[in-house]
């Protein structure tokens, strides 16, 4: 079923017709369910229209229809068939003549009862449409007995003909003639969306004819399109909008040609489907039914009415117009279910619904009239009467005991409502709703209240602010002391959320509701309204802010006429912000600056209402970077978007290079310095330096040019230069535009002269294994043309060569040198240095280092703490004949945690320290020989033990033993 009313909740019993008659006496349909099952069908017999009928207490609804067909295939008559007399050369039809049939059906023919069937090629073929077999050109091996074989495809089953005998004549043969097409798809031929389309076509004449397909367009065939071997039959299948158009068929042989063509039209099918259905109707006596169903498809659907399963016709009260049925004063007896049938030849669309007619006496329950309704004095009221009545009930108005009748100020409408304008104090009390109809008469009361009207006394005032500032809007009322008013703010239309607390504020109580703008933004300007609503009416009054701040972001900024030191330089006006504009600043970027600095303009100043300036005093041959910041009364506003990044013209530099100098080097060098411009000073491309010198006295420069941009020295070599030479110098630049300018001319002195003579009475002294301290006399003043910068000291092992030695640069006329080896020979010469290079060695003396210290520790350390004492011995260490004497021991203490360390020398093999109580202490112990310290005992650590007394001891192997002295002592202690 296509659509059940969803009201019928009941169980529903349903039977079944065939073409329109009830089954019930049928033994081969049984029921199940609502279900109808058919049991061993017979073609005749059960073949027809079905269709299910629902019916319970609130009428009868029908299924959509069900046709049921049966494939089958009856057998041929078993009368002869004729002889055909053919000539050789000529052409035959020979008829099928199928029995009844339905079904998928194959033609097939048998030749001379062969057990395959015959084969289709150009010269014969046979009609699927027809069943009919056409040979184009008889020949004389067709001489024999046909037969046509039926195969439906559903059931499998194949039915033969009679045999048609075919007997060629030998008398005459038939001439050759033209192709004559026997076989032909229809003029017009309407093809479906997504089905698959055959044309047949077959030509008979002599020669056999060729046959060929095209497009009558000239397009060429979809590449989908199936052609069999004898190109009689072409497929198209999934047809679809484009493979639409005109198709021929062409038959060719040696006398002529023939064409048949057809059209194919694209015809898209669709199944009626709703746009628009029914719903159930529950509606009063007398009333007017009015029910629109549409549904569309292709073709149009045409429409029909049921009810209770029965179709409806137009009579009387009842009207049919397509989708759309009208009933007129309905009654009683037009309950009952309805049902819109949409069909076309693709299907049908049932949609349901029920009609159900009510009759009954006014009734209040479900909508009386509203208890009590509050009014302001001066207002207008309306008290609706709606009860439930079928047919509708004739309403009355009382107020007391009085009836109500229409005047100037109280009207009662069609519907039943009471209106009452310009309210007193007079008019509240109690109002009764009186309702009548033919099947009985029912009230319904309530009460009038009149207050009254609530009014703005204070209302909030326009007002300008600044952003930042903190503003107050009043809103303030009059009213009835029994209402309570209710006060809501909304700002631009929108109800501002107290809960957010991030700007607005409500203060006051009672009668007033002002509002609070804290810390007024620029987005605050707008339209702001006081609401106040109590249980009768509702008054508002608004107010404009306006917030001035400091102008918004300029725009569009344009850059133009671009010079090497100018650009122009053109905008637009961001938001004014309510404040108007006064001046413009404009600021500059580049890859060389620290952020945006501002540049000078023409104006100076920039006035507000200029909107363009003139940028100067750039540099030549750099990226620029642009933006605009407008100022007004408030402050200054947001920059604008920079611009786009231009590059200024080139041009010749302007900038000369600062501090020159010079001075030092080898001998016969003249060393030149400065520093080098920077890039943004460079004005161009191919930037380079021109260095000019000549001898003090001479009157012709030398110039070179560095062609590097980085250069910042440069020397010139020639031996005949004296030491100490006097030169004026200057250094100039250029670039791809030409020279610029030279700096201010410099005096520099050419390199001095290495030291002539060596260090004299150099001596040395062994401090321990690892260091010796060297001691020499300056060099004279006379024996350098310069000041003597320094002195280097080599010293290299005795047996090695002194390209090994290793070396060290002091200041002064003494070295400290460490890293030796102990009891070892070195050999130890010293040189002097000034700026032209290093001057001849002293001759080269040796000195052996002292022994080294003993690799053996302190050991057997005992410790005892006593208060703020620790007492401390140790075992004697003993040098071994290669190491030095004990001389002494050095004792080193430090708290934990602490990097300041405290040394005690003693020559004892015991100390006393007297340290702070409640700290942990580590203390290492060192030998003293002439050969430097020995090897550390390593740190031992004495733990905190405030006013307690302990021990320890640290010994090399039994660590454990001491370990247990510990434990033992502070399990005795804590006894």
């Amino acid at each position: 079923m296509e659509t059940v009313n969803p009201s019928v909740t009941q169980r529903v019993p349903g039977w079944w017709k065939v073409n329109g008659r009830e089954i019930n006496t049928d033994p081969n349909y049984s029921f199940g369910e609502g279900n109808l099952l058919i049991n061993d069908p017979h073609v005749i017999n059960h073949g027809g229209v079905y269709q299910c009928i629902a019916t319970n207490t609130f009428g009868t609804i029908v299924s959509r229809e069900a046709r049921v067909q049966f494939a089958f295939l009856q057998n041929f008559t078993r009368k002869s068939r004729n002889t055909v007399s053919v000539r050789e050369g000529q052409a035959v039809v020979l008829l099928c003549g199928p029995p009844p049939r339905y079904g998928e059906i194959k033609y097939s023919w048998v030749f001379n009862e062969q057990r395959s069937f015959l084969q289709q090629d150009a010269r014969r073929f046979i009609s699927q449409r027809t069943g009919n077999l056409y040979i184009a050109k008889v020949e004389a091996s067709d001489a024999g007995n046909y037969t046509c074989a039926v195969r439906n495809m559903m059931t499998n089953t194949t039915v033969f003909s009679s045999p048609t005998p075919v007997v060629v004549r030998r008398d005459a043969v038939m001439g050759e003639y033209e192709p004559k097409i026997e076989v032909q798809f229809p003029d017009t031929l309407q093809v479906s969306k997504g089905s698959s389309v055959k044309l047949e076509c077959f030509a008979l004449g002599n020669p056999v004819p060729s046959i060929s397909w095209r497009r009558a367009d000239g397009n060429p065939l979809p590449g989908k399109i199936k052609i069999n071997h004898s190109s009689g039959v072409l497929e198209i299948p999934y047809f679809r909008p484009e493979d639409a158009g005109v198709y021929e068929c062409v038959a060719e042989n040696s006398r002529g040609r023939n064409v048949a063509r057809g059209q194919l039209l694209f015809y898209n099918v669709e199944h009626p489907h709703w746009v628009q259905t029914l719903k159930d109707a529950h509606m009063a006596i007398d009333a007017k039914l009015q029910w629109e169903c549409k549904a569309i498809g292709k073709p149009r659907p045409t429409y029909k009415w049921l009810k209770n399963g029965e179709q409806l016709t137009a009579q009387g009260r009842i009207h049919v117009e397509a989708g759309r049925l009208t009933i007129s004063k309905i009654s009683l007896s037009d309950s009952g279910m309805y049902q819109c049938v949409a069909d076309n030849e693709h299907g049908a669309a049932y949609a349901s619904a029920e009609l159900k007619v009510v009759a009954s006496p006014p009734d209040f329950s479900r909508r009386p009239v509203k208890k009590t309704t509050i009014i302001q004095r001066g207002g207008e009221v309306v008290l609706e009467c709606r009860p439930h009545a079928s047919p509708r009930a004739a309403i009355s108005w009382w107020r007391g005991s009085e009836p109500l009748k229409d005047d100037n100020r109280q009207t009662i409408t069609h519907d039943g409502t009471l209106r009452i304008t310009n309210i007193s104090k007079s008019d509240g009390g109690r109002y009764t709703c009186v309702a009548r109809n033919h099947f009985g008469t029912s009230s319904s009361s309530g009460t009038l209240m009149v207050k009254e009207p609530t009014k703005i006394i204070v209302p909030p005032l326009s007002l300008d602010a600044t952003v930042g500032q903190s503003l107050v809007l009043p809103c303030e009322v009059s009213g009835d002391s029994s209402l309570s008013p209710v006060f809501k703010w909304f700002f631009n239309g929108k109800a501002i959320d107290f809960n957010r607390k991030e700007h607005f504020e409500m203060i006051g109580g009672g009668f007033a509701g002002d509002l609070m703008v804290r810390n007024v933004q620029l987005k605050h300007s707008g339209k702001y309204v006081c609401m106040v609503q109590t249980e009768v009416d509702t008054v508002s009054a608004a107010a404009d802010l306006i917030v001035r701040g400091p102008p918004g972001a300029p725009e569009g900024l344009v850059v133009t006429d671009i010079t090497d030191t100018t650009v122009q330089l053109s905008w637009g006006s961001g938001p004014v912000n309510h404040s108007p504009i006064t001046m413009y600043i404009v600021q500059a970027r580049t890859p060389f600056s620290i952020g945006w600095q501002t540049v000078r303009t023409v104006p100076d100043s920039v006035p507000g209402q200029m909107m363009r300036a003139t940028v100067k005093d750039l540099n030549p041959w750099v990226d620029y970077e642009f933006r605009v910041v407008a100022i007004n009364s408030v402050g200054v506003g947001e920059p604008s978007t920079p611009s786009k990044q231009i590059r200024t013209k080139a041009a010749v530099p302007k900038v000369a290079p600062v501090g020159v100098n010079g001075g030092g080097g080898a001998r016969g060098e003249l060393v030149i310095t400065w520093e080098p411009v920077p890039e943004e000073q460079q004005s161009g491309e191919d930037f380079g330096y021109v260095v000019a010198f000549r001898l003090l006295g001479s009157n012709t420069w030398i110039q070179t040019v560095l062609a590097s941009p980085e250069a910042s020295r440069y020397i010139y070599r020639n031996d005949s230069i004296a030491p100490l030479s006097q030169f004026e110098v200057k250094v100039g630049v250029y670039n791809g535009m030409g020279e610029g300018k030279f700096s201010r001319v410099v005096s520099v002195f050419s390199a001095e002269e290495e030291p002539s003579e060596a260090p004299s009475r150099v001596s040395a002294r062994a401090l321990s294994s690892s260091e010796i301290e060297v001691y020499w006399e300056p060099v004279p003043a006379g024996s350098s043309s310069g000041k003597i910068i320094a002195y280097e000291v080599l010293f290299w092992e005795e047996g090695s060569q002194q390209s090994e030695a290793q070396k060290v640069k002091v200041v002064n006329t003494s070295a400290l040198l460490s890293g030796f080896k102990g009891s070892t020979v070195y050999l130890i010469s010293v040189r002097a240095q000034n700026s032209a290079g290093l001057g001849p060695c002293s001759p080269a003396f040796n000195i052996t280092t002292k022994k080294p210290p003993p690799s053996q520790p302190p050991g057997n350390i005992e410790w005892n703490l006593t208060n703020s004492k620790i007492f401390l011995n140790w075992e004697h260490v003993k040098a071994t004949q290669n190491e030095s004497e004990v001389t002494g021991y050095k004792v080193v203490y430090r708290q934990n945690w602490h990097s300041r360390t405290a040394v005690l020398e003693t020559n004892k093999t015991s100390v006393e320290l007297r340290i702070p109580s409640g700290e942990d202490y580590l203390i290492e112990i060192k030998a003293l020989t002439e050969g430097g310290d020995g090897t550390s005992s390593g740190p031992i650590r004495i733990p905190k033990m405030s006013s307690l007394n302990s021990e320890g001891c640290v010994h090399p192997v039994p660590a454990r033993i001491c370990s247990i002295m510990m434990i033992f002592l502070l399990w005795v202690f804590i006894l």
